[in-house]
């Protein structure tokens, strides 16, 4: 069963319009009550660096998680932002994003590459003195805009660099839409097989003409953990000056029927989400 990774975060971060802490608790609601497996639904990063985020710590305490099955997760860009998150039992997952592009990793997370491995050590014990899952995003998994070294091998050492860390969970994020269904397959049928222990996803920032070839390609190399977003909103506000957009969960859910893949999930908590999110990205 393929699990189903909701990005509300992701599609309000860099959304032009600010959008009300009620507004967030409403919509969030809504999503806890269709049956994803993970809802990424906010960060612990600079206000000033993504304002559209200062309210995370405000919405805990609103959500909704009685009965739901969904598990919480928040982005965290240092180990201070993942102090801070740890401190909350309702947050089950932090999610790191780990940049293989220098350039991307210093204007993210204002870090190295190197020193950012050195905050995932420091993360990871957190996270199981504080019984949480890091999740590590690869950040330009699949290339950079920047002219920063980048190919395969690339990504297979930052692995294996992930694995001596006892990271269990590691995301190939297509960070500014780059990646071609060549690259995709080539790396999953490389790593899924060369690290049994870890969960591979993909987090496809994606225009709508292209997505399908994305997710056919890991998907085909046995991926089963895919990022999306109601209505493809999103990108990293800190790649480019434009976002390329989400994989869209509509677009994810009717691959995942068309595959025969079970989706356990309440289609008309989906429909309620769907109108909510229809009031606010407009």
């Amino acid at each position: 069963m393929l699990k189903l990774i909701e990005c509300p975060r992701d599609a309000m971060q860099g959304w032009h319009r600010l959008i009300s802490t009620e507004e967030k608790i409403n919509y969030l609601n809504a999503l806890l009550q269709v049956g994803f497996d993970t809802i990424d639904f906010g960060s612990f990063v600079s206000a000033k660096a993504i304002p559209q985020m200062a309210d995370t710590k405000a919405l805990i305490p609103q959500l909704q998680l009685s009965g739901s099955t969904s598990k919480l997760l928040a982005i965290v860009a240092n180990v201070r932002g993942a102090e801070e998150a740890v401190a909350f039992d309702e947050i089950d997952c932090l999610g790191f994003p780990f940049s293989i592009s220098e350039t991307f990793q210093l204007r993210n997370t204002n870090k190295t590459i190197a020193e950012s491995l050195e905050q995932v050590h420091t993360m990871q014990e957190l996270c199981i003195k504080n019984r949480k899952t890091l999740v590590v995003y690869i950040s330009m998994g699949f290339g950079n805009p920047y002219g920063d070294p980048y190919n395969a091998d690339i990504v297979m050492q930052w692995v294996e660099e992930l694995t001596k860390v006892e990271i269990h969970t590691i995301s190939l994020a297509d960070t500014v839409g780059v990646a071609n269904p060549e690259n995709i397959s080539w790396l999953f049928s490389q790593l899924i097989p060369a690290y049994p222990k870890v969960e591979f996803g993909a987090h496809f920032h994606s225009a709508p003409h292209n997505w399908e070839e994305k997710v056919a390609a890991a998907y085909v190399q046995g991926c089963k953990r895919f990022d999306s977003a109601i209505k493809g909103i999103g990108g990293c506000p800190m790649a480019k000056d434009e976002l390329v957009g989400n994989l869209a969960t509509e677009n994810l859910l009717a691959f995942c029927q068309a595959k025969g893949e079970p989706l356990p999930l309440n289609f008309q908590a989906l429909q309620t989400a769907q109108q909510i999110a229809d009031s606010i990205f407009y």
